[in-house]
């Protein structure tokens, strides 16, 4: 599978920079948009069988879902503040309208859904943050929608990973329909850098080698990640933050190290 990198375009008339659907990214599960709108910009959004998150990156924006309005969320300047993001989610079928209430950077993640659950404001008191690995493997993750709330499909959260570390490492897969060893999800990787002419490196590659591209990533990329390991490097003097979206047909995330690489984790 070639393509696996999407760079960002002009916005359209509803502010989309970006725009990944199972169609387009040739899998099942997981779709992805970046909105970049101005001020009073609005944005109408419903997909027939799928559920939705909306994580605001920067600015603030109103959400009215099936005509009900549940004010204005985010705090945020930039992804790079320290502190979880506001988000919003809303059930398959939903009709959502978002209007921008200062300039905004929001993406929007949609799973199949197929259950009633509430429409939900989800704010960054109820984030976890997580501070995982060390040394040069350390990074900062944020579980803007774990397993243990409620969803159909989706899992989503962010991850700081400081300049010159690793991320999603060592690296692990999780391709295999194969519970409780392993959980099959589809994933994508949304980059921003630190400053934002900075780089960084994300290698996908399966065991047999039939998938392996090593791929550098810059400031508003999208990575697709269908199956295999997805190891990320940060190059040095470059934060780098990525939201990653992930859905499959089990809301679990059971994942295997490679094993060329787990020894690490024994020392």
């Amino acid at each position: 599978m070639s393509g696996l990198r999407i760079r960002p375009t002009e916005p359209n008339d509803s502010g989309c920079i970006l725009n990944i659907t199972p169609e387009s990214a040739g899998w099942r599960y997981v779709g992805f948009s970046i909105h970049s709108c101005s001020e009073g910009q609005t944005i109408r959004h419903s997909v027939r069988d799928r559920e939705t998150c909306f994580v605001i990156l920067a600015g603030r924006a109103q959400f009215r879902v099936d005509a009900r309005d549940f004010g204005q969320i985010g705090s945020r300047t930039g992804v790079f503040d320290d502190e979880a993001p506001y988000a919003f989610y809303a059930p398959a079928d939903a009709v959502c309208e978002i209007q921008a209430s200062t300039s905004l950077e929001l993406a929007i993640c949609t799973a199949p859904g197929w259950s009633r659950i509430e429409p939900r404001i989800i704010i960054p008191a109820d984030i976890g943050v997580e501070d995982r690995g060390s040394g040069s493997n350390r990074r900062f993750v944020r579980n803007v929608l774990p397993e243990t709330e409620p969803a159909d499909s989706l899992l989503i959260a962010e991850v700081i990973t400081p300049a010159g570390n690793w991320s999603s490492y060592p690296p692990h897969k999780h391709d295999s329909d194969n519970l409780p060893a392993e959980s099959a999800l589809e994933e994508t990787y949304y980059y921003r850098m630190n400053p934002p002419q900075g780089f960084g490196f994300q290698r996908v590659y399966t065991d047999d080698r039939s998938l392996d591209e090593t791929l550098c990533v810059e400031d508003g990329d999208v990575v697709m990640v269908p199956r295999g390991y997805h190891p990320v490097g940060a190059a040095h003097g470059y934060d780098m933050y990525y939201l990653n979206v992930m859905a499959g047909p089990r809301r679990t995330w059971l994942i295997n190290n490679d094993p060329a690489h787990e020894w690490m984790l024994k020392r």
